[in-house]
């Protein structure tokens, strides 16, 4: 009983930051950048079947074995691309999609802890059911695996602040990819602060998530 409370804690927790909650509401705090775009250029689709986020966290003592890792699928999304050059993109995620993979195989305790996860206690997946990253400014770097830096717009909750990931981006043949560097996120910085005794110093604030992107150009 113990151990099931605590994993559920713990998952809940740093899941919660991992992407991105706007609902239908207006952001609660805004730190917002504006995009910088031609407005000009090829737009390009997001592929939703073959794109999602991919979370990792850790207790505070952090070891293998004490992880738990996840996906969130996406809504919708799209890219500009001018010139062969990606200018700017905003993906929408369902929060409601958000699945414990580590728990793939224990149904029972999976879907106990995946309700949770969308309860008032974290997510509130009922007011605020989607997620979102608009890309506002993409510049390239000089080398290494990851070729462009990203500077966005993450909301989660109502709260949206600035952020920047390096990503490995490729425009070809109409198609395009966006694997963003694994990155550490806080989790409180979004108002993630589930109330129970010794949970924020059980679990650690920090959360680690990669976004994968496949799009098409529209015809």
């Amino acid at each position: 009983m113990i151990k099931t409370i605590t994993n559920s804690v713990f998952l809940g927790l740093f899941s919660a930051m991992v992407l991105v909650s706007c609902g239908k509401d207006k952001p609660l705090t805004s730190e917002v950048t504006e995009v910088s775009t031609t407005n000009e250029g090829a737009t390009y689709e997001l592929d939703t079947l073959n794109s999602r986020i991919e979370w990792k966290g850790y207790k505070v003592v952090k070891t293998e074995q004490s992880s738990h890792f996840g996906t969130i699928k996406f809504e919708s999304g799209d890219l500009t691309v001018k010139d062969g050059v990606l200018e700017s993109g905003k993906f929408v995620a369902d929060m409601n999609s958000l699945t414990s993979v580590d728990l793939k195989d224990d149904a029972e305790q999976l879907g106990k802890l995946n309700g949770h996860l969308k309860s008032g206690d974290f997510f509130e997946a009922d007011k605020f059911p989607t997620a979102s990253f608009e890309i506002t400014k993409v510049s390239p770097t000089e080398s290494g695996d990851y070729n462009t830096l990203l500077d966005g717009n993450l909301t989660i909750k109502g709260i949206t602040k600035p952020i920047q990931f390096q990503a490995n981006v490729s425009i070809k043949d109409g198609e395009a990819s966006i694997a963003t560097e694994p990155k550490d996120i806080m989790r409180e910085d979004f108002g993630v602060k589930f109330q129970m005794p010794l949970a924020n110093g059980v679990v650690k604030d920090e959360v680690n998530l990669q976004i994968l992107i496949k799009a098409m150009e529209k015809k």
